[in-house]
């Protein structure tokens, strides 16, 4: 169930108008003060205000006042150092500034009246598209299902309540089209309360049917395309139980929106005319949001385009199956409690801190799942309600879906528990304040950057602790929520935090079970529960505890990584040039239809490379960078510019111009072997030296002598400003695994690989050096093959693969391509990614690839 971690206040009053923020000392001290429900004095202006209770909701809600006000004040700026003195500082500005003439509110059309479609937002689309049968983990609606066990419910007053409701509320009317609209009708179709009486069967008959029931109504994908949002039903059972059965779409309607309809139907049951008409409807929020909002999002995405590079995926937590084989996901809700008086304790702690308690629960939940997963860093889905209270007096009534969502980066590298909840608070207000474009959005990105393997956010983080999730008056009628889940169509794992009524805290872990291995939930939800109450006590600047894991998963760490094999001295190309004279005559590298090129003529050509570098100064302590597609030639350059005792800098050929240039100037390469032919020396402001030149100049004897901690290529990737940041891998590192993966895989001369991976990612090593060094061969695929899988399938046939090693989604692209190729019986393929790809292989296709080659 959606819920956030900060708020416009959803659910609550409207707030009174947005000028009332003002740009003075003393207005915005009182706004404050309203926030915080304390009065503020002069004394108070250097506080900290996390200290005094403020939270992230009213934080977001000031600075989007600001902001109409006339102030380009961010969230951002205010949570980086929030004290009213410093916040009185980023206002001098726009109160010395010469008052400019307020903008009119923008003119939008709106469309959503009866029957007239308008525009899903972006979280809606989301969740209409992943519902889908075709999606992974998808078959699922994104729904709320509540269970309330009440006494002496009248089935007529019930319907006539919720007959009442639908009226009232647009959005419990709407129908969602695969055009990315949506419509309001007239009408509802909503059939009536349909009543099961179980009163006459016996209790454990009655306790069956009604757990049937729960299991079939719990995971029902409601018709939104037909206009079916919301559910209720009721079951009557044994002892005078009146169970009732709400389900509702979160398409229509968010955490905050049920809130409201569980409050109108506690009123409309006793008057079905008890409440005033709202006349604001969702569809003019959003085109008016819309118009207001154009320019904040488009700041924010220059935020996030610069960022994207540098930011990693979702946890990568132990699986039990790959999550595109599941089918229709399950989810199972596991929750702990906190009482009211261990909450004010945490309370009491984070603000002592300058922290909130959802950033202080968040940074406990993210070591968790970095227990789990072995990651520092990884993203967290937060889901934001986006509901802004300044928009209308009436906007705290509508229901409808407000969710807006944020990915936020977790990096666990502090070493006590404050240093990581305040490294949380700084990432997650930053990202929070340029939620303007959505994690939505983001989530596109990765597919558009990452075409290969994108990057997810499977693990959810939903903080509401804006008020209980039951309001007082449908409690006080119809009771607490006796049973509830919630599902999210491609989550993993969703962690919800709800307020009580009687002031503790509820905890609740929604997750599809069947996706991970036996017992790692549970276990994982114990740490969780053992790490947030070990917050009450322990000391926050202490180191970190360390939190144990199952004690048959320590046994299996320990045991992977005890494994130790003795170093041999060798470098990265020692083996492949002594042993190229006895290898002559065999296939090195293969390519085409029928192209070869033996151990002996790579060995000629790479030292012919080597000869001519070396005669241009270059030598050990060097870096040369190779442009080149793949081929021969890329693969002599390589090996020429380590007999030269230089170490190389890949640069792919589709890299743009200007990082080419950055990856040059870091590097520090003094010369360029080019095999595109498109690289000009003025471009590349250092000699530039062709590859088919290079091989036809005189050849060194032997390769010149290098140790194995000098540096033998340096691989660039994106670091966190978004800029290139050079990984520099010693002989000593790259030749332990090469050897160690060999070993482990009894690689040897009659073994060969797709060399798919390009020549700057890490998986492109053991291609060319494991198999060269273990006299086999590598089947080099042209640039214009690298997406096609087809193309794969017949390199593989043509030239006898027998091993596979890239990312798991490539492999899986070519088990799809595989299907009715039973000439693929040959290849072994023995392995997913094993040289460091930072992806595993989900345990369900080694079935999937014995049922496909063989």
């Amino acid at each position: 169930m959606s819920s956030e971690p900060v708020d416009h206040g959803a659910g609550s009053p409207a707030a009174t108008d947005a000028t009332d923020a003002g740009t003075s000392r003393e207005e915005l001290r009182r706004v404050v003060s309203d926030l915080l429900g304390i009065e503020l004095t002069t004394t108070d202006d250097d506080s900290n205000l996390f200290e005094l209770g403020l939270q992230s909701l009213e934080m977001m809600r000031l600075a989007n006042r600001l902001s109409r006000a006339g102030g380009e004040i961010t969230f951002s700026q205010l949570s980086d150092d929030p004290r009213l003195s410093a916040w009185f500082e980023l206002l001098v500005p726009v109160a010395e500034a010469e008052p400019a003439p307020r903008p009119p509110a923008p003119v939008v059309e709106h469309t959503d009246g009866t029957d007239r479609p308008f525009a899903l937002t972006a979280v809606q689309q989301a969740y209409l598209i992943g519902r889908d049968d075709d999606q992974p983990l998808g078959g699922v609606s994104c729904h709320a299902y509540l269970e309330f066990d009440a006494e002496g419910v009248e089935p007529h007053r019930l319907e006539r309540a919720v007959r009442a409701l639908i009226r009232r509320h647009p959005m419990l009317r709407v129908s969602f089209t695969d055009d990315a609209t949506q419509r309001v009708a007239a009408e509802s179709g909503w059939p009536g309360v349909g009543v099961e009486d179980l009163r006459h069967l016996p209790d454990a008959e009655a306790t069956a049917a009604a757990l049937a029931l729960r299991d079939r109504l719990s995971h029902r994908r409601l018709d939104v395309r037909r206009g079916e949002v919301v559910d209720v039903r009721m079951t009557r059972l044994p002892g005078g139980v009146d169970r009732i059965h709400l389900n509702v779409d979160l398409l229509a309607a968010d955490l905050a929106s049920i809130r409201v309809l569980l409050a109108d139907l506690a009123v409309l049951y006793d008057d079905p005319e008890g409440l005033d008409e709202i006349t604001y409807t969702f569809g003019r929020y959003v085109a008016e949001q819309d118009a207001i909002r154009g320019a904040a999002r488009e700041r924010a995405r220059a935020y996030w385009q610069e960022r994207l590079p540098s930011l990693p995926g979702g946890p990568k937590l132990p699986l039990a199956m790959d999550p595109e084989a599941l089918g229709v996901p399950t989810f199972v809700r596991r929750s702990c409690a906190l009482t009211a008086q261990e909450w004010r304790v945490i309370e009491r702690r984070a603000a002592e801190a300058g922290l909130t308690p959802s950033v202080v629960l968040a940074t406990a939940y993210a070591m968790v799942l970095g227990r789990w997963s072995g990651d520092e860093r990884f993203l967290l889905n937060l889901p934001l309600f986006d509901r802004d209270l300044d928009a209308h007096p009436q906007i705290g009534q509508v229901v409808a879906d407000f969710t807006g969502l944020v990915l936020v980066e977790v990096d666990l590298s502090g070493d006590s528990f404050a240093d990581r909840a305040r490294a949380m608070r700084k990432q997650m207000h930053e990202d929070i304040g340029n939620a303007a474009y959505s994690g939505v959005d983001v989530l596109r990105d990765f597919v558009r950057a990452d075409q290969d393997t994108p990057r997810t956010a499977p693990v959810v983080f939903a903080c509401d602790l804006s008020a209980p999730l039951v309001p007082d008056a449908f409690a006080d009628r119809f009771g607490e929520p006796a049973w509830m889940i919630s599902q999210t169509p491609q989550i993993w794992l969703d962690h919800q935090v709800y307020r009580t009524r009687d002031d503790g805290v509820l905890l609740v872990w929604d997750a599809v079970d069947a996706l991970f291995p036996d017992g790692v939930l549970d276990a994982m939800m114990a740490a969780y529960e053992q790490v947030v109450r070990g917050l009450l006590t322990d000391e926050w600047e202490a180191a970190a505890p360390r939190i144990a894991l199952p004690a048959a998963q320590e046994r299996q760490r320990a045991a992977v990584n005890a494994t130790v094999r003795p170093l041999t001295g060798n470098l990265l190309h020692t083996v492949f040039f002594e042993r190229a004279g006895e290898r002559a005559g065999r296939p090195a590298l293969l390519w085409g239809e029928r192209e070869a090129m033996a151990h002996d003529a790579l060995a000629r050509d790479a030292l012919a490379v080597a000869g001519a570098l070396v005669r241009r100064g270059v030598g050990r302590g060097s870096y040369v960078a190779v442009t080149a597609p793949k081929g021969a030639g890329q693969i002599a350059a390589v090996l020429g510019v380590l007999a030269a005792g230089a170490a190389y800098v890949p640069i792919g050929v589709d890299q743009p111009a200007e990082r080419r240039t950055r990856i040059l100037e870091l590097s520090g390469a003094r010369l360029v072997l080019d095999g595109s032919g498109l690289l000009e020396p003025s471009e590349a402001g250092v000699e530039v030296l062709a590859i088919d030149a290079a091989t036809r100049e005189r050849p060194l004897s032997a390769p010149v002598p290098a140790e194995p901690d000098d540096t033998a290529y340096v691989i660039f990737t994106s670091g966190s400003t978004g800029l290139p940041k050079g990984v520099e891998i010693s002989h000593r590192a790259a030749v332990n695994t090469v050897e160690d993966v060999n070993e482990r895989f009894g690689i040897g001369p009659e073994d060969r690989v797709l060399a798919v991976s390009a020549l700057d990612f890490d998986l492109s090593v053991w291609d060319v050096f494991g198999f060269l060094g273990a006299g086999g061969g590598a089947v080099l695929v042209p640039e214009s093959g690298r997406r096609d899988a087809a193309e794969w399938l017949a390199l593989c046939r043509r030239h006898a693969v027998t091993v596979w090693n890239t990312v798991p989604a490539l492999l899986d692209m070519v088990l799809t391509a595989a299907d009715g190729a039973p000439s693929l019986r040959r290849c072994a393929w023995p392995c997913c990614p094993v040289t460091g790809s930072g992806s595993t292989c989900p345990s369900g296709w080694p079935a999937r690839r014995t049922a496909d080659v063989g």
